[in-house]
């Protein structure tokens, strides 16, 4: 889980599944590198958050043991209980669950400072930090490895004509495709996702899409495309009248995709509120 001001990252569980000497130490280490943050955010031209097109996400994701993940939800479950009773509104996430058990609390964030913070520092207030440890001790034997990291979601590339909108009513389903590029080819990355945005509104897809690019504690570089649906079969009529729609225009620009990208990874899970928490003042 996230340990954010707004997720399920984890430094409680994103910190949430990191015990709190290990999250103090990743606190530190974050307050100690901040020189090295400065010159990171500048090479990878990470957005500003008054930057409408964009916005950073801090996710934790826990790799979850398949014969854990019943006791991983429930402990997600007590955490988010304990929030509402202590009425916390200082943190939100929304949760992922992939279908080969990887958890990914997601949450928004204005810029890095949010590594300064303990996300879940007004729940330790209220609660107690021996009754917050004792919740999140429980998530150590859950998963194998776990992690942090940021992306950003590129509003700009993105084509979803009625508005932005990463949770859609209906449409917890989610393919998320990620193409990984070299350095090199970073450019044409961006030139093809613009060529695609602009065929889908010229065509006038149903099929709409987010796109978010790779940011800090991210092992290479890449674009994600996260297409929603109601189910994973909604989810494919929609790519083969797409496919139909686009054409030869859009085999083309598939092909010079496939010229420029080094991998490819896809990641299809469900949006779950049960194990999501949001409440505001």
């Amino acid at each position: 889980m996230f340990e954010a001001k707004t997720a399920k990252i984890d430094p409680d569980k994103l910190g949430i599944m990191l015990s709190n000497n290990l999250k103090q130490s990743i606190m530190n280490t974050f307050k100690t590198l901040g020189i090295l943050f400065l010159f990171l955010i500048h090479s990878f031209n990470l957005p500003a958050q008054d930057n409408e097109d964009s916005q950073m996400y801090w996710i934790h994701e826990d790799r979850t043991k398949p014969a854990m993940s019943n006791k991983q939800e429930s402990v997600d479950k007590e955490l988010i209980a304990a929030l509402k009773q202590h009425d916390i509104t200082d943190i939100s996430w929304f949760t992922l669950v992939s279908h080969d058990y990887r958890y990914f609390y997601i949450s928004p964030i204005e810029n890095m400072a949010a590594f300064d913070e303990n996300p879940f520092r007004s729940l330790s207030e209220k609660m107690g930090q021996r009754e917050t440890t004792r919740i999140f001790d429980k998530y150590n034997d859950c998963y194998e490895t776990h992690g942090d990291y940021v992306i950003i979601l590129d509003k700009d590339l993105s084509y979803q004509p009625d508005g932005i909108n990463v949770t859609p009513v209906g449409k917890n389903f989610r393919n998320n495709t990620i193409y990984y590029f070299t350095p090199d080819n970073a450019k044409k990355a961006e030139e093809l996702a613009r060529k695609f945005k602009e065929l889908y509104s010229k065509k006038d897809s149903k099929l709409n899409y987010r796109v978010y690019r790779s940011g800090f504690g991210v092992m290479g570089s890449y674009f994600m495309v996260a297409a929603a649906a109601e189910s994973p079969e909604h989810y494919e009529r929609m790519i083969v009248d797409n496919r139909l729609l686009l054409g030869e225009e859009g085999a083309q620009l598939f092909r010079e995709l496939e010229e420029i990208i080094s991998d490819l990874e896809i990641i299809r899970g469900y949006i779950r509120p049960d194990l999501s928490y949001t409440r505001r003042n």
